[in-house]
């Protein structure tokens, strides 16, 4: 069964979102004759532009994307990692902000 993945490509300037690339691999003659065949018939049909992909990569074989592999536990579960944010500095900010605006309250009270 012909699977598919997502190869990440780097970002250029002009890209407003992240370009990629579809992969698809293990796939048999009858899908790559199916995709070759409906870009001759349809000079249109271009799965790539369709999908917004930057190309679409064609394999017999199977291709490992080393980005796509999820790190496993000891238990071959996808590991998952929590993270928390550190929002002194932010906090430290809306203080400053809520002080500076109260201050210039109490100094201009026709504002």
């Amino acid at each position: 069964m012909p699977r598919l993945q997502i190869l990440e490509l780097p970002e250029g300037a002009d890209d407003d979102r992240p370009p990629f690339a579809l992969v698809i691999d293990q796939a048999d003659e009858a899908l790559i004759g199916s995709l070759l065949c409906t870009k001759r018939e349809d000079p249109d049909f271009d799965l790539a532009s369709r999908i917004g992909a930057r190309t679409v990569l064609v394999f017999e074989e199977t291709m490992e994307i080393p980005a796509n592999d999820l790190p496993v536990d000891e238990h071959g579960l996808p590991l998952t990692i929590h993270i928390e944010a550190d929002t002194t500095v932010f906090h430290e900010q809306v203080e400053a902000a809520a002080r500076w605006a109260a201050d210039r309250l109490r100094t201009h009270p026709q504002l």
